[in-house]
């Protein structure tokens, strides 16, 4: 079958071209259309693999530690911060058997805090083992706590490098809890981190794991407890003290006491831990008395002790619980008991104090005391040792400096007066003292040593020896006030002639400490402990606790390091006291993050074991001895220093005289220096002017000065000013007064000699520059006594006249009871108005009438150096007054206290502060706290949400169980140091569950709204409404202020219609009317020529025209604001003009491109067009096929012949039966752009019916395609 069809051929070009422009842009819309192809291609690939990444979560750059990865970035679990969640920061909660608790997988950051909760079983042991810790000492603290708050009984804090990288024979620590739970506190400041800490915990286990050396078992315990069977040879409760060792040497060197003490019993000739050293030996030894069981709370630190009878007199000490406490102990020596002494009326708990022995008396003076505001006391009690009993003692005017952390000696001066001598301190009011106070027991009265020497520095926590056949006591380390404002650890040694009052520095020991202890024992000054840290912004390693062994030969002024204790125990400690008895040292309690209640024995080698003058004369270290009378016998320093052969003592190494300074320390000192008139200080050997003499030098005030270390100390020395810009006292020049006038306290003195008469000599005063002297203070009184007696013959006037019938005033206006002047018998007489100075020697006045004549007169005016000092810290008894005056103080919190920079330290020792502020005071209670995030950055303040909600609440002061409130209601519960967990009780009443309140304690309620919304899918707040904006309804809306957090209020701003937003927090008013300014934009700018009120309208600037019309107006000053204002409003409004300018020209030319594709189109509808038959072959059964070539069925010739548009029938594939698939054509029309210039002229078979029905081609210009 065959089918024909009319078909009507069009091309998608005009069938005609005009020349090559045409056939270019022919070309151009071919490769458009291929790179939109291209680009759209481009797209969605990119679409696709979007879409591909998007479903795929984004892995994050670095591992998180304590959360997980969102997005590529680690969101943090509960109570971790930081980019990888590798610090903690908030309270975590462990509830199992074991675990263990950490800071994070690298170093903690700076002001770090954070809290874990230990819960167990009611009356079970918890046991906390610290594998590693290492953290900044003194200032980056753990602290734990027996109970679920920090009310309960602190009982262990921990700080610097507690376990060491190499441990050696140092134990691990481990801390025990008895009430089911164990509160972990840690908090750190801002100098340097430290590594960290990892501890272990475990409920019902054994101490120490028995320490290997037994079996843990609950076998004959009460209440199920487990406990260590140790294996034999072992004790302890963790089996860690090993006893008869080789059986004791039985049976030659002693036995074995296995049912006893299980210790060993030596022979009479034998001695020894395990009776392996003779009687006498030549070797030293440690050992650990094995005390009897106690009832008394002994762990304390910073006590003092002292021997009488064979008894250690223990008194004072800081203590963790006082619940517990005797503030005096005794230990026998002999039997290794202790005894408590009931309290009575004595004086109240202290530590930091000073014991001296007088008789069968103990004298205790200042310290630090629990109680008070204040303080750091200077009383003076007295304890009677066979009586038992305390007595006050109060002097006589005038008062000693209160002090602590200082060290007291009795000793019998050259007459038999009983004086105390106390060294150094630290006084809250005038810092490091460097001062030697003597006390006279007879007379009761204080008064400073006038020294001479070397100049010294005063400081706190130093030890010293009295060596009593000498005269002399040495001083050695503590913690001082140092060159350039800054403080620290020192290792200064120094030594003081009681009768000369001289000072003379010895020999540096090289490792700096405070907080030691030091005793005499034959010639040689053991130092043991102490607080070694010295580290400021990075650490080097230095421990807190140190268990250092020193010894310092005072014949030939050496130090040696001697072996460390090798006990089982570990002996790191600070803050313990040593004393001296039958030839031993024993050392008694301290600090090493426990207090510590053992005591340590330790027994140095005996000169009767030498048996040469060889070995006698070598015998050290730790030991000096003689050969006297063919036997060796310990040193005696009533021997002199010459004595000791030159050959037995160490040779000196080079000395460093350029250390010393001034002219006292470099001619007092044991490194032979010399003082050269070019200030310097060299070797006694070199060759200068020199002065070696320290009483030859001169002007030694400069010195004393520098080592004043604050301002108050600085006025008391008439010499000295203080600079507040450099922080440190210097030494005034010599004509501070000027010539003829002597400076004197704050004032500046001059004794005329001329005889006047009172007005008179007002009037000379005045010409002078100055008044007649009022004499207030003692200074100035004692001046003028003293230089009255160079003149025997003067009476001169003073500045003290009758006021009115029964009153006498100075000039100053100041009342005459302010001086120690005192009136002559009869006096003062009716006689007289004016009063003069009638004799020196009494300090007697006398009145006289204005108009008579005396002989002389004082004249006064201030000095120039008069500079008053700021409120020393410890008398600021508030945060806000604390922390005014920059960085110079710090407010504890916990304590309520107000200490120096500089003391810091010292001040909280160990630990006692939890928290301070330098800056922010802005909540010094947990009731001022706001959100429930910032009450749990508090350690001791839990959140009450409301029934609502939505994050409404109170923060109160609570533990883990619920809100807590002073079981005594006089007691403030923020005074933390002082309330312990029988002070403080749970109230439920206070957040009552049953009236829908919530306690949170660990962790704050999901929904966070402020009370201003409510949360949906629990923590994302819906709507805020009452004015709040924020992601917690947290904030103020633009145009209103205030604290809406916890359900406050936004109130509109207040800026009467001159500004339209105002500060969020405090609602002042951002003004925008131009000569409008205040808080509330309520005031014109009058400094600008501004008038009006903008009350009830604006403000007008005020026009005002001076000096002549050429002349240049200060109108035409430039105002930056406004050129800057105008600069960028031009600059916006041309790049907006431009942006405009632009979009036109596109719309033009997208237009104008319209209407040419519109003409393009309608010259390609008009195009020539013909018919043609075509015929189509269907099925497989057609006839034969046509003879000839296959035709195009339209050859369209572009311009010139050379090319033309060819268009074909084209079959479509079929399927085999010769019929399109449904929904398809069978054939298409195609056309392609074909080159005819080297093509023949087609011939037609049927030429007449092809020219017959042929149209004549038309040219015309078209474009093709």
């Amino acid at each position: 079958l065959f089918g024909s069809f009319l078909i009507k051929v069009g091309s998608p070009v005009p069938a005609s071209c005009s020349g090559p422009l045409g056939m270019r842009r022919a070309r151009n819309w071919i490769y458009l259309d291929v790179w939109k192809t291209f680009l759209g291609a481009l797209i969605f690939i990119h679409l696709v693999l979007q879409a591909d990444s998007s479903a795929v979560p984004k892995q994050c750059d670095k591992s998180c530690f304590s959360g997980k990865c969102v997005n590529g970035t680690c969101v943090c679990d509960h109570g971790w911060d930081g980019d990888q969640c590798q610090h903690c920061q908030g309270r975590f909660k462990l509830t199992d058997l074991s675990g263990s608790l950490t800071d994070g997988p690298v170093n903690y950051k700076y002001k770090t805090k954070c809290t874990w909760l230990i819960e167990g079983y009611p009356n079970t042991e918890l046991r906390l083992r610290f594998n590693h810790f290492a953290t900044e000492c003194s200032w980056d603290h753990m602290y734990v706590y027996d109970g679920d708050s920090i009310y309960a009984p602190l009982i262990a804090v921990f700080s610097g490098l507690v376990v060491p990288e190499t441990r050696r024979n140092e134990t691990i620590p481990e801390v025990m809890t008895t009430s089911g739970y164990a509160l972990l506190h840690f908090f750190s400041d801002a100098a340097y981190n430290l590594t960290g800490f990892n501890i272990f915990y475990s409920i019902n286990s054994c101490p120490n794991n028995c320490s290997g050396h037994g079996r843990c078992s609950t076998a004959n315990s009460m209440a199920g407890r487990v406990y260590c069977e140790c294996e034999e040879y072992w004790k302890g409760e963790a089996c860690d003290i090993p006893y008869c060792k080789h059986n004791c040497g039985s049976p030659d060197h002693g036995y074995c006491d296995l049912t006893g003490e299980k210790l060993c019993v030596c022979n009479d000739s034998w001695q020894g831990p395990d009776c392996t050293l003779t009687v006498p030996s030549t070797e030293a030894f440690w050992v650990l008395p094995s005390i009897k069981p106690s009832t008394q709370s002994l762990g304390r630190a910073s006590h003092r002790a002292l021997v009488h009878s064979g008894l250690m007199w223990v008194m004072g000490g800081y203590s963790f619980n006082y619940s517990n406490y005797h503030m005096v102990l005794n230990y026998n020596l002999d039997s290794s008991t202790w005894d408590a002494v009931p309290a009575g009326d004595g004086p109240l708990n202290r530590y930091g104090h000073s014991l001296a022995l007088y008789k069968d008396d103990i004298y205790m003076f200042g310290g630090k005391l629990e109680a008070g505001t204040y303080n750091i006391t200077d009383e003076m009690w007295v304890f009677n040792i066979p009586g038992r009993t305390w007595s006050p003692r109060k002097p006589a005017p005038p008062p000693p400096y209160a002090v602590e952390g200082h060290t007291a000696h009795v000793v019998e001066l050259a007459d038999g007066e009983p004086m105390m001598l106390v060294f150094f301190g630290y006084s809250p009011i005038y810092s490091y003292i460097n001062k030697v106070q003597e006390y006279n027991i007879r007379s009761n009265s204080w008064q400073v040593a006038s020294t001479s020497g070397a100049v010294v520095q005063g400081g706190y926590g130093h030890t010293s020896v009295y060596d009593e056949t000498s005269g002399c006591v040495y001083v050695h380390g503590g913690y001082k006030a140092l060159s350039s404002n800054k403080y620290g650890l020192v290792d200064h040694m120094y030594r003081y002639h009681i009768a000369k009052k001289t000072w003379l520095v010895l020999r540096e020991s090289g490792l700096a400490r405070y907080l030691h202890s030091a005793v005499l024992l034959s010639g040689t000054m053991l130092v043991f402990g102490g607080n070694t840290h010295n580290d400021t912004s990075l650490s080097n390693g230095a421990k807190c606790f140190s268990a250092d062994f020193l010894a310092y030969d005072i014949a030939c002024d050496t130090w040696t390091t001697l072996p460390r204790p090798g006990l089982p125990r570990d002996a790191n400690r600070f803050g313990h006291s040593a004393v001296v008895s039958n030839g031993s040292m024993y050392i008694f309690g301290g600090f090493s993050g426990v207090l510590l209640k053992d005591v340590l024995a330790y027994t140095p080698p005996s000169c009767r074991a030498f048996i040469s003058p060889a070995a006698c004369f070598v015998a050290r270290p730790g030991i000096r001895c003689l050969w006297v009378n063919s036997r060796c016998v310990p040193w005696e320093s009533k021997q002199p220093l010459q004595s000791v052969p030159a050959p037995y003592c160490p040779a000196r190494p080079d000395e460093e005289c350029f250390r010393f300074s001034d002219c006292a320390s470099c001619t007092s000192n044991t490194r032979g220096c010399q003082w050269c008139e070019d200030r310097k200080c060299i070797s006694a050997s070199s060759n200068c002017t020199s002065v070696k003499d320290a009483s030859r030098c001169k002007r030694r005030e400069e010195q004393e000065c520098f080592r004043l270390a604050n301002c108050r100390s600085c006025s008391l020395n008439i010499n000295c000013q203080w600079e507040p810009q450099q922080q440190e006292c210097q030494a005034l020049p010599g004509q501070l007064c000027g010539e003829g006038w002597q400076h004197v306290g704050e004032a500046c003195l001059k004794i005329n000699s001329s005889r006047e008469s009172y007005d008179n000599a007002q009037h000379y005063c005045k010409n002078m520059g100055g008044n007649i002297a009022s004499l207030l203070t003692d200074n100035q009184v004692n001046f003028v006594l003293e230089e009255l007696q160079k003149f025997q013959l003067l009476s001169p006037w003073v500045g003290l006249r009758k006021i009115n019938v029964s009153y006498w005033g100075w000039e100053d206006a100041s009342p005459f009871t302010n001086s120690s002047l005192r009136w002559l018998p009869g006096e003062p007489s009716d006689s007289g108005f004016c009063a003069y100075l009638e004799r020196a020697q009494m300090a007697g006045l006398k009145a006289n009438p204005c108009t008579a004549t005396t002989d002389g007169l004082i004249c006064e005016k201030p000095s120039l150096s008069a500079r008053p000092c700021k409120t020393p810290c410890a008398l600021r008894t508030s945060c806000a007054n604390c922390t005014s005056q920059a960085m110079e103080c710090m407010w504890c919190g916990s304590t309520q206290r107000c200490v120096d920079s500089s003391a810091y330290v010292i001040s909280f020792p160990y630990g006692q502060c939890l928290e301070w502020q330098t800056q922010d005071c802005s909540a010094l209670n947990c009731s001022g706290l706001r959100t429930c995030a910032d009450c749990l950055q508090r350690a001791e303040c839990g959140w009450c949400g409301d029934p609502s909600n939505t994050g409404r609440g109170v923060c109160m002061e609570g533990s883990y169980r619920g809100p807590l409130k002073p079981a005594n209601p006089r007691s403030r519960s923020r005074d933390r140091v002082r309330l312990r967990d029988g002070d403080m009780v749970v109230d439920q009443s206070l957040c009552s569950t049953d009236k829908g309140y919530n306690w949170a304690f660990i962790q704050c309620p999901a929904c966070q709204c402020n009370g201003h919304s409510k949360c949906i899918n629990g923590t994302v707040c819906e709507l805020c409404g009452n004015l709040t904006a924020g992601s917690q309804c947290q904030s103020c809306m633009p145009g209103y202020y205030g604290d809406p957090t916890n359900g406050g209020k936004c109130h509109a701003c207040k800026c009467n219609s001159h500004a339209n937003v105002c500060q969020a927090s405090t609602g002042k008013c951002f003004c925008t009317t131009k000569g409008v300014k205040g808080d509330q934009c309520q005031l014109c700018d009058s400094e600008n020529r501004y008038l009006g009120n903008p009350l009830r309208g604006t403000c007008y600037c005020k026009y005002s025209a001076t000096g002549t019309p050429g002349s240049q107006s200060p109108s035409y000053i430039m105002d930056l604001v406004q050129f800057f204002v105008t600069f960028f409003s031009c600059f916006l409004s041309l790049l907006l003009v431009a942006a405009v300018v632009w979009k036109i020209k596109q719309t033009c030319w997208a237009s104008r491109r319209r209407e040419q594709l519109m003409r393009e189109r309608q010259q390609m509808a008009s195009r020539p067009f013909a018919s043609v038959a075509v015929e189509l072959e269907v099925g497989g059964n057609q006839e034969e096929p046509l003879q000839g070539v296959p035709k195009p069925i339209a050859m369209e010739p572009c311009w010139g012949s050379r090319a033309g548009v060819l268009t074909v029938l084209l079959y479509l594939p079929r399927v085999p039966s010769g019929i399109p698939p449904p929904g398809q054509s069978g054939i298409a029309i195609a056309s392609a752009l074909v080159d005819t210039s080297q093509q023949r002229v087609l011939d037609f078979k049927e030429r007449g019916l092809g020219l017959k029905h042929r149209k004549h081609i038309v040219h015309h210009q078209g474009t093709c395609v």
